[in-house]
């Protein structure tokens, strides 16, 4: 845990959004837009779904998404409008690995991490979409998953705000709508933990953190992005761990205090019986989150 890093006052407890609602969020070049499922106008004939390479696909996540990273993937797809002159990617879908091996198998336990179950780390449209695209989307990217082997996806839903040191909000915070709207299964809270909040409003994760201290590949990316704010350069032969303390505390890092976010989970296989023969590790709970918990 990275939380250690930082003395001082008690970690913000930030509220979580109040309610679930019919509003679909978008993000283009990094800002919040939104669309009402009201508003309809989805036409399939104008869009189409394809696998993606990685380049295309990290380009467009680090463009447009809220965390400006981008993490370790297996599959991506690509939503395109094919009503123009030529094809216009307007949203992007990443499902890989996550940072441990146990977000699989404590949602999935019989399925093989990383083969027959994967998380949806990144799912973004721009304002290219109208406000009812996501299912359509989600359904198509199921459907390739489905057709490789996968039989389960795990995805998380943040619903804690978060806002820049300036004040700027960098996310808004999520209860999951889209998921309940596709009929994922709810089962409960992911692990509450304290995380570091870098100026900027993004988050500074425990792997981030481990290769600095370790000095693991990928390690100069990371103290890189500390040093654009104001951190020091390590001097040569410093301790990576106490370079890393000191950086945080000399650039502002906050902490935040975070209650775990909701977890959902998709079962993949057309065939009903297969389905209901895959175990999950929590059980499914009957009602979705429409209310954020009471602090504490």
């Amino acid at each position: 845990m990275t939380a250690h890093l930082l003395d001082g006052p008690p970690a913000e407890n930030l509220p979580e959004v109040p309610t679930a609602s019919d509003w679909c969020r978008r993000w283009t070049n990094r800002t919040p837009s939104w669309r009402h499922r009201s508003d309809g106008g989805f036409d399939a004939r104008r869009f189409e779904v394809h696998p993606l390479p990685e380049k295309s696909a990290k380009n467009f996540v680090l463009e447009h998404h809220y965390s400006a990273s981008y993490p370790a993937a297996t599959r991506r797809f690509g939503l395109y409008r094919v009503d123009a002159e030529s094809p216009q990617l307007a949203g992007v879908a990443v499902f890989g690995t996550p940072a441990g091996a146990n977000v699989l198998t404590r949602a999935l336990p019989e399925l093989r991490p990383n083969v027959e179950s994967l998380v949806c780390s990144r799912f973004v449209l721009t304002d290219a979409c109208p406000g009812n695209s996501e299912s359509w989307f989600l359904a198509r990217c199921f459907s390739g998953l489905r057709a490789s082997g996968v039989k389960g996806i795990v995805s998380f839903a943040d619903p804690v705000p978060r806002r820049s040191a300036d004040g700027t909000l960098t996310a808004i915070g999520h209860i999951g709508r889209i998921y309940q709207a596709t009929n994922a299964v709810y089962t409960g809270r992911g692990a509450a933990r304290t995380l570091i909040l870098l100026p900027d409003g993004t988050i500074l994760h425990d792997r981030a953190a481990q290769k600095i201290r370790k000095q693991e590949q990928g390690h100069r990316y990371c103290e890189e992005k500390l040093i654009r704010f104001g951190a020091t350069v390590p001097r040569a032969g410093a301790n990576p761990a106490e370079w890393l303390r000191d950086a945080l505390a000399d650039i502002g890092a906050r902490r935040l205090r975070h209650r775990g976010p909701h977890r959902y989970v998709f079962l993949l296989p057309a065939n009903r019986r297969e389905r209901e023969a895959i175990r999950l590790g929590d059980p499914p709970l009957t009602a979705y989150p429409k209310v954020p918990d009471p602090p504490g």
